[in-house]
This record gives C-alpha cells, sequence and structure tokens, in this order.
C-alpha cells in the first residue's frame, strides 16, 4: 500500500514538473521579447533624449499606472462592461444565425451578401449614426462591440457547420438522427474549433470596439480616457490607458485560449 501511495506521489510530481516545463517553455520568449523591447524603448527615450509628452519613458508610464491606479480601475469597469457584453451578444448572435443559414440555403444566399456589406462600412462612420439612434449610455456601445464580433464569429461559424463530411452526414440520415441530433453531435464539435479561432480574433477587437465606442460623447471608460489624456498633452496617462486596454484585451484573448484547450483536447495543439 505504501509503495503504491509513493508511486502516485511520483507521478503526479512528474506530471507537476512536466506542466511547469511546459509553461516555461510557452510564457519564456515572449516575456523575453517584452523585456528586451522595454529595453530598447528606455534606451532609446534616454540616448535620444525624446521628450516626455511625444514618447514617454516605460519608467515612467509604470509610474502612472501606479498613481493613477485608481483612475485606470475606474475607467476599465466601463469599458469591461462593454467589451464582454458586446463579445457575448455579437459572438452567440452570430452562432445562431450561422446554425439558421446553414439549413436553409437560400437564406444563406440572401442574408450573408449583406453581412458582407454591413461588415464593410467602417465602425468610426457607424458609430454617430447608432448614438443617434440608442442615445446615451451602455446601449450604443456595446452595439459597435456586436457589430465588431459579428462578422468573424459568422463566417468562421458556417465554415465550421459546413465542414462536416457528406458521408458523415449521410451515416447521421442512415441512423435515423434529426436534424437537432446532428447538429449537437456532429456539426457543433466539428465547428468548435473554427469557432475558438473567431473568439481568439473578435476577444481583442471587442476592446478595440468599446474604445471606439467611447470616442463618440462617452464621458467615462478607457477610450474617454485616452481623449481626454491626448487633449491635455498627458502622454503618460495616455500611454497608461493604452496599456489598461491591451491589458484587458490580453485578458479575454488568454480566457478564450483556456477555455479552447478544455473543450477541444482532441484537436491538434496549435
Amino acid at each position: 500500500m505504501l509503495m503504491l501511495q509513493m508511486a502516485t506521489e511520483r507521478a503526479s510530481m512528474a506530471r507537476l514538473r512536466q506542466r511547469v516545463k511546459q509553461g516555461i517553455y510557452f510564457l519564456f520568449p515572449p516575456v523575453m521579447t517584452a523585456i528586451c523591447l522595454l529595453a530598447l524603448w528606455q534606451c532609446v527615450i534616454f540616448f535620444f533624449h525624446i521628450p516626455a509628452y511625444v514618447a514617454p519613458a516605460p519608467a515612467v508610464i509604470a509610474g502612472q499606472l501606479i498613481s493613477q491606479h485608481h483612475l485606470l480601475l475606474a475607467n476599465l469597469w466601463p469599458t469591461c462592461i462593454e467589451a464582454l457584453s458586446g463579445f457575448l451578444l455579437g459572438n452567440g448572435l452570430a452562432v445562431c444565425v450561422a446554425i439558421w443559414l446553414t439549413h436553409h440555403p437560400l437564406a444563406e444566399r440572401c442574408v450573408y451578401p449583406l453581412a458582407v456589406v454591413v461588415h464593410t462600412i467602417p465602425v468610426l462612420a457607424v458609430a454617430p449614426i447608432l448614438v443617434l439612434i440608442l442615445g446615451t449610455g451602455y446601449t450604443p456601445r456595446i452595439a459597435i462591440v456586436v457589430l465588431v464580433c459579428f462578422f468573424p464569429m459568422l463566417v468562421n461559424t458556417v465554415r465550421g457547420l459546413k465542414s462536416v463530411s457528406p458521408q458523415t452526414i449521410e451515416l447521421m440520415k442512415i441512423l435515423y438522427a434529426s436534424d437537432i441530433e446532428t447538429l449537437v453531435k456532429v456539426r457543433v464539435p466539428s465547428s468548435l474549433p473554427f469557432i475558438f479561432s473567431a473568439l481568439k480574433v473578435t476577444a481583442p477587437a471587442s476592446v478595440i470596439g468599446a474604445v471606439i465606442g467611447e470616442w463618440i460623447g462617452a464621458s467615462y471608460g478607457l477610450g474617454s480616457m485616452i481623449l481626454e489624456a491626448t487633449y491635455n498633452f498627458r502622454s503618460p496617462l495616455l500611454y497608461a490607458a493604452v496599456f489598461a486596454c491591451s491589458f484587458l484585451a490580453l485578458v479575454l484573448f488568454v480566457v478564450v485560449a483556456v477555455v479552447e484547450r478544455r473543450l477541444t483536447r482532441w484537436a491538434p495543439l496549435n
């Protein structure tokens, strides 16, 4: 019994060491690259005497992140709500529309070109229109994020749902499977890699959409903070707000990647 327990502990320790090695293997290159870029940035600022209002040094930006953390957190929360709400609504709506289009070829021929046309309209041109229609507050900014997320998810989901081989669909028909059973047991699992590929695009894009929405008539949020810092020539605060946006986008991307790894263990690891 003792030998079995010791063997189990050794196996657990071996798995833990393997996970630590994998984590170091994946994290070390990007972390070192970021450190080298920041060091290069600091050296360029120091040796070329670039004014702080043009490009503050990383140390100055870090000081702003610390000294203005209350202000940054207060403006981060609205942007997070807008990005996350639009991300969930836009992707969820796109998946539902993709399922509908997959089962109705005529609807696909009618709706798909319209979706392409809407996607070609610049977001900055649509944002004022949405503010006029929906008013102020969270609603127009969430709608902008929905538009940003909708098309990439729609395209990938339609492609994923159609990636099932005709032989598999024929087999499900032979087994008297309904359309819903075929969708749940065959089409959706096959489309998961495509869906998560789209989510990795729309996760950072949702933050961009939220910031663009805040540029149009918002008095709070990181986008509004970026505009205010720009107009007042507060470059360190401007860079700190941009860093906060990047951090939020990175967190959303990492969450999507973790969920993808949990749900698609059978798929090849990129």
